[in-house]
């Protein structure tokens, strides 16, 4: 009889143990709501691309006025010179990958007014498409496409993506309609969710830094410095239009792991859109545009030079100045001592080493350098 019991007991509590643990399973399904899985990050399974340390580094430009206004008197529309110059700071490796880079344009605009007078502050500071982060307005368009990230966000999702490949990989990237109007958005799936602004540009900047690029010993980080100046800009006067000038000086540093300079390009566009005495742009919006490092001798500074006893241009100057530069760190580039040159500039290096090879003025140039370190990547 007792083992009777004993086992009547064992069979009763092994009955609750089952329809427990059958109860509680019913209720899960039943009360906790359903959740969708998350989405899939695009780049969730996409592995960076390995890098090995920058042997190379290039200062790649593109730039236009094409979107430059003439005045129109019926419309009330005022004259108005826009230079877009697109500029990509970037670093290489020894099998020709990028390894680092960074994309910025400068989209500087001078406007006139009725009178063909400068209307634009000259004084005023121009910042870049990145240095203008939300305020350049793009996430509102960029929302309507379906992602509402603005420009510096999209433009930092590419560079991104573009580390680990070679130009050739990059540049033969697929295109698509971005549903507003451009057809060379990047058709990629990774950049699908992050990028639909207009690339054609970016790839060519790129491209071009690439062709220009120096080889470099020891290099970690690359940085893009640049500055932008609408100073020289001049109103209308007597039978002469107006001028638009836009001067962006722009850089690309290599910088070592103890933040020594490897290796630089400084470079100038001065970048002039002409007006008649009705504010119609004369300048050829289609015309190629030279910086000083690509004009070399038409850059036309020789004589000057030799007024001053070294008789070199712009080209060789500058190439005088990035070779002093490297070894040295930010601080030791811009604690250099001035003095004048002889034709009003009293920014000229008194550098023992640069006494017969610069005489032009040096603080642009010292200052992109320091911006491009503060950015290096």
């Amino acid at each position: 009889m007792k083992r009777f019991l004993s086992l009547f007991l064992v069979l009763i509590l092994l009955t609750t143990v089952v329809v427990g643990c059958t109860q509680s399973d019913d209720d899960t399904d039943k009360d906790e709501p359903e959740v969708d899985a998350p989405a899939e990050d695009d780049n969730e399974d996409e592995e960076t691309a390995e890098v090995g340390e920058i042997t190379k580094v290039g200062l790649g430009h593109v730039a236009s006025i094409a979107k430059s206004e003439d005045a129109d008197d019926d419309e009330d529309e005022p004259a108005m010179a826009q230079a877009d110059l697109t500029i990509a700071a970037v670093g290489f490796d020894a099998d020709d990958k990028v390894a680092s880079v960074t994309i910025d344009t400068a989209q500087t605009k001078v406007e006139f007014d009725e009178d063909l007078k400068v209307a634009t502050d000259k004084e005023e500071e121009v910042r870049s498409k990145k240095e203008l982060k939300e305020d350049y307005g793009m996430k509102e368009t960029s929302e309507n496409v379906g992602i509402g990230k603005e420009w510096y966000e999209q433009m930092e999702a590419l560079e991104d993506w573009m580390v680990g490949k070679t130009v050739e990989e990059i540049t033969g990237m697929d295109f698509k309609e971005n549903g507003v109007g451009y057809e060379d958005a990047p058709d990629v799936a990774e950049l699908t969710s992050s990028v639909t602004i207009s690339v054609t540009g970016y790839l060519e900047a790129l491209e071009n830094a690439w062709e220009n690029a120096i080889d470099v010993e020891n290099g970690a980080k690359v940085g893009l410095g640049l500055t932008t100046s609408i100073e020289e800009s001049k109103d209308a006067e007597d039978d002469e239009g107006p001028l638009a000038r836009m001067d962006t000086t722009m850089t690309a540093t290599a910088f070592d792991e103890d933040d020594k300079v490897v290796g630089t390009i400084i470079d100038t566009a001065q970048i002039a859109v002409e007006y008649d005495t009705d504010g119609k742009v004369t300048s050829d919006k289609d015309a190629e545009i030279k910086t000083k490092h690509e004009l070399k001798e038409d850059y036309d500074m020789k004589e000057t030079s030799e007024n001053v006893g070294i008789g070199k241009e712009w080209y060789e100057q500058m190439e005088a100045l990035q070779d002093w530069m490297v070894g040295k760190s930010v601080d030791e580039i811009t604690g250099m001592d001035f003095k004048e040159n002889g034709v009003g500039y009293e920014d000229t290096p008194d550098v023992a080493e640069l006494t017969s090879s610069v005489t032009i003025s040096v603080t642009d140039y010292l200052s992109v350098v320091e911006y491009a370190a503060d950015n290096a990547r």
